[in-house]
C-alpha cells in the first residue's frame, strides 16, 4: 500500500480534519489554489501554554496536508492586541501600570516589564520567540496595526452595510439590558484613549462617519483607520473575511462564539472557516489555566524541564479531551515521547502515520536508541546526589558502554533535564521515612544480600533476590508494602523504578552505600 492510500485512511486526528477540510471547501480552494489557516489570542496577559497548543495542533493538520496535496498554505497568527484591558492579571510585575491603564487597548499601555513600547508588543515578542523554537512557520498578524493601517477598512465598510442584518443576529443573544446599549462598533475615546462601549446615535454607512451618545455628550467619528474596533464576535467574523480564513482551531468555551461569528461571516459575502473545538487545559485543581491567573504549567517552565517535543506530544494526544497541564504531568509527557520512539521503526507503514512522533517531527523522527526512561533519570538523580550530567553519564556508560552524549542528544539533554527538574520539583517534595527496628534490619538484610550478587547479574535476578528477602523479613503476604518501604526510605516517595534494573544500573556497591546511609 502506497504512503498516499495509507494517509487517505488513517484515523490520526491531522489526517481526519485535514480531509474534511478539503471536502468541505474543495470548490473555494481550487479557486484560490491555497488554504489559510489562523490561531489567535489575546495579549491581555502572558502567553500560556494553551496558545503554544493552538499553533502546534495547527501546525500538525498543515504537516497532513503536506503529505497529502501539493497545495499552498498560510499559517495566521493573530493577536488580538486592539482589545481593552478588562482587568489586571495577578502574574505581571509594576500592576499598577496597568491599573492606571484599564479600558485601553493593549497596544496603548506602557510594558510593566519596562522592555518594549507597550504591554501588548511585551507579550507578542515572547509569543513569537517561544514559536520560533519549535521552528513553526507563521505570519503574525496585529490587530492594531491592521486597523490603523487601513488593511481592515474594506472590510469595516462591509460590516456597516451590513449593520441591520448583524445586529439582528448578534440582539437576540444579549440580556435586555445590554440589548439598549450594544454596537458592534466601538470607538476609541480621543479624550482618555480607552474602547468604549457605547450607544450608536447614527451611521453613515457611505463615509463610515458614526456618532455615539457619550455621558449625555455627542461624539463623533469614523469606523476606519483604527478610530473604531469591532466588538469580539463581529472582529472575529471580520478577520475570517479578510484574510479568507480557511480553518481555526478554538477552545470549546468558544463554541458559542464560533456559532455566531460563522453567521455574521456569512452575512459579509464568505464562507465561514472549518473549526475545530477542542477541550480546555486544566490546572493541578481542575480549574482552566488562565493568562490572568497564571496558573498551570508555563511554557518557559516546560522547556525547562524537557524538550519542545514532549510537549508537543502532549498537545497533540486527544485534543478533544480536557486535560491537566502542570509539572507532574512532564515526566509522563517525555517517557511517552521516549516509548513512541523507540516504537516507531519496527511499526508497519500504516501504524507509523498513526503515531504522534510522525506528526511531531514531520513525517521524520530520530532514530535513536532509547536507552532508559526519563523517570530512571530522575531516580538516579535522587540517588546518586548529582548535579553535573558527567557524573549521570558515569552511570549510563556503566551499564551502556557504547552509548555517547554526541551520538544519543536525546538522552544527552535529558540528564540536564533530570538534573533541573529533580532540584526544583522532586527535591522539595521528598519526604524520607525512618525505618523503624525491624524495618531498618530487613533492608540491612537487602544489603548484605546484594553484597553477594556479582557485577554483570542480570537485572531479572537481582530483582528475584530482592523479592526473597521481602518473603523472609515478613513481607511474603504483601510484597508491595515491602517495595513502598524501600522507595520510601531510599527515594523519599511512595513509588519508585523497578529495583533489579535500578541495582545492575546504579551499581551494587553504590545501591548498598545508598541502603546504609539511608537507614543510620
Amino acid at each position: 500500500m502506497s504512503d498516499n492510500n495509507v494517509i487517505q485512511t488513517s484515523s490520526a486526528w491531522p489526517f481526519v480534519e485535514i480531509r474534511k477540510l478539503l471536502k468541505e471547501r474543495k470548490n473555494l480552494i481550487k479557486s484560490k489554489d491555497k488554504i489559510v489557516f489562523q490561531t489567535g489570542y489575546g495579549p491581555s496577559g502572558l502567553p500560556h501554554i494553551g496558545t503554544f497548543g493552538e499553533v502546534a495542533r495547527t501546525t500538525m493538520v498543515i504537516n497532513a496536508l503536506n503529505h497529502l496535496e501539493k497545495i499552498n498554505s498560510e499559517l495566521i497568527t493573530f493577536s488580538d492586541d486592539m482589545d481593552g484591558l478588562r482587568k489586571v492579571p495577578d502574574n505581571i510585575p509594576n500592576n499598577e501600570i496597568l491599573k492606571n491603564n484599564i479600558g485601553k487597548p493593549l497596544s496603548s499601555i506602557p510594558d510593566p516589564f519596562k522592555k518594549f513600547k507597550s504591554f501588548s508588543e511585551h507579550n507578542n515578542s515572547m509569543l513569537k520567540e517561544f514559536l520560533k523554537k519549535f521552528n513553526f512557520d507563521f505570519n503574525f498578524k496585529s490587530s492594531t496595526e491592521n486597523y490603523k493601517n487601513g488593511t481592515f477598512n474594506e472590510s469595516l465598510k462591509r460590516v456597516a452595510e451590513k449593520y441591520d442584518e448583524i445586529m439582528n443576529i448578534i440582539l437576540p443573544t444579549l440580556r435586555s439590558e445590554r440589548k439598549k446599549t450594544y454596537c458592534p462598533f466601538l470607538p476609541i475615546c480621543p479624550k482618555t484613549g480607552k474602547v468604549l462601549e457605547i450607544p450608536m446615535i447614527d451611521l453613515n454607512k457611505e463615509n463610515g462617519k458614526i456618532i455615539f451618545e457619550n455621558g449625555g455628550d455627542k461624539l463623533q467619528t469614523n469606523i476606519y483607520d483604527g478610530n473604531c474596533k469591532l466588538q469580539w464576535k463581529v472582529d472575529w467574523a471580520m478577520r475570517w473575511f479578510t484574510f479568507n480564513v480557511d480553518f481555526e482551531m478554538y477552545g470549546k468555551d468558544l463554541t458559542e462564539s464560533a456559532i455566531l461569528s460563522s453567521k455574521v461571516c456569512k452575512i459579509l459575502g464568505k464562507m465561514p472557516p472549518s473549526g475545530f473545538a477542542y477541550e480546555l487545559f486544566l490546572d493541578e485543581k481542575g480549574e482552566k489555566i488562565s493568562k490572568s491567573k497564571g496558573n498551570g504549567i508555563t511554557i518557559e517552565e516546560w522547556l525547562r524541564y524537557a524538550s519542545p517535543e514532549s510537549l508537543s506530544l502532549y498537545m497533540y494526544q486527544n485534543p478533544r479531551r480536557a486535560k491537566k497541564l502542570y509539572s507532574d504531568v512532564v515526566p509522563k509527557a517525555v517517557d511517552e515521547y521516549l516509548s513512541l520512539i523507540e516504537k516507531f521503526p519496527s511499526q508497519k507503514e500504516k501504524d507509523k502515520f498513526s503515531n504522534p512522533i510522525w506528526h511531531i517531527h514531520n513525517g521524520k523522527p530520530p532514530l535513536e536508541k532509547i536507552v532508559m526512561p526519563f523517570s530512571m533519570l530522575l531516580n538516579l538523580v535522587g540517588s546518586s546526589n548529582a548535579n553535573d550530567k558527567k557524573i549521570l553519564w558515569k552511570f549510563i556508560n556503566r551499564f551502556h558502554k557504547d552509548v555517547k552524549p554526541d551520538t544519543n542528544p536525546i538522552l544527552d539533554n535529558l540528564t540536564e533535564y533530570a538534573i533541573k527538574f529533580f532540584e526544583d520539583k522532586l527535591k522539595p517534595k521528598k519526604i524520607y521515612k525512618k525505618p523503624n527496628k525491624d524495618e531498618k534490619e530487613a533492608l540491612l538484610k537487602l544489603a548484605d544480600r546484594i553484597q553477594s550478587i556479582k557485577e554483570n547479574t542480570l537485572p531479572e535476578e537481582i530483582q528475584t533476590a530482592v523479592y526473597s528477602v521481602g518473603k523472609e523479613n515478613g513481607y511474603e503476604k504483601n510484597l508491595r508494602d515491602w517495595f513502598k518501604l524501600i522507595y520510601q526510605v531510599l527515594f523519599g516517595d511512595v513509588d519508585g523504578p523497578r529495583m533489579g534494573f535500578f541495582i545492575s544500573f546504579f551499581g551494587i556497591q553504590e545501591t548498598i552505600k545508598l541502603i546504609k546511609d539511608k537507614v543510620n
